[in-house]
């Protein structure tokens, strides 16, 4: 624990605690510093200027990253028929329907990060919804998880589609990829974040949108981006 300290240490002497950076500066900055023994996960933390107790200003949305997480992804589908098979076809790892809800009902079985629905399926489906839903797997028509293109939906989730949601703090927590990706990469994945985030404003929300951002690795310390540059992209 006292190296681990001793590196975290290292690392913070490194960040300009007053200075506001520019993202690829922040994204660069962050990757250099992921030096832990496994391959670290970079993050956003975006601090948003939104209500999240109020309906219409719960920011929630996905985004494909052109360069993926660098996280496998195991997804479920509830299909049967012809879905079935192309859904097996785009290579879902789990597919089913009656079957695997009852896998799940009676078992708790939920070996996979992600869960695919066709339409026709969702009354099934929503025996399990009390056990999908406070797991953030229950599959949603506003994220493109309850669609009849069940091969659409799964080849995006395997190319790195993720999820963002305001949490009650007023914070969106994104990962963006590994540090191994190397930073232009990782500063396209974080530019295409960003720009999600940015078209998912509310009509409601006044004032100033993002508030701050700050870019961090697993085992590294945050440093700040220059909102001022990030509210520039919706221009």
């Amino acid at each position: 624990m006292a190296r681990t300290g001793k590196r975290l240490k290292a690392a913070a002497e490194q960040v300009n605690r007053e200075t506001r950076y520019a993202l690829d500066e922040a994204v660069s900055l962050a990757a250099k510093l992921a030096t832990a023994k496994f391959d670290e996960t970079l993050e956003l933390a975006i601090r948003l200027g939104v209500d999240p107790r109020q309906a219409d200003q719960n920011v929630r949305g996905t985004v494909v990253l052109p360069h993926g997480t660098g996280r496998s992804v195991r997804v479920a589908v509830f299909a049967k028929g012809d879905k079935d098979r192309e859904a097996r076809e785009a290579g879902a790892d789990f597919v089913g329907g009656e079957d695997l809800v009852k896998k799940i009902q009676d078992e708790g079985w939920l070996e996979f990060d992600s869960a695919v629905a066709t339409p026709d399926m969702m009354g099934l489906v929503g025996r399990i919804g009390k056990i999908l839903g406070p797991r953030g797997l229950m599959p949603n028509p506003k994220l493109g998880t309850v669609t009849f293109d069940v091969a659409k939906a799964v080849s995006e989730l395997k190319a790195g589609k993720i999820e963002f949601r305001v949490d009650k703090a007023g914070i969106v927590h994104l990962p963006f990829g590994k540090a191994s990706f190397g930073a232009q990469k990782l500063i396209e994945n974080a530019s295409t974040a960003l720009s999600s985030i940015l078209k998912a404003k509310p009509a409601s929300a006044k004032g100033n949108y993002i508030m701050t951002v700050a870019v961090s690795s697993t085992m590294g310390p945050g440093i700040k981006v220059n909102p001022l540059a990030i509210r520039a992209m919706a221009a």
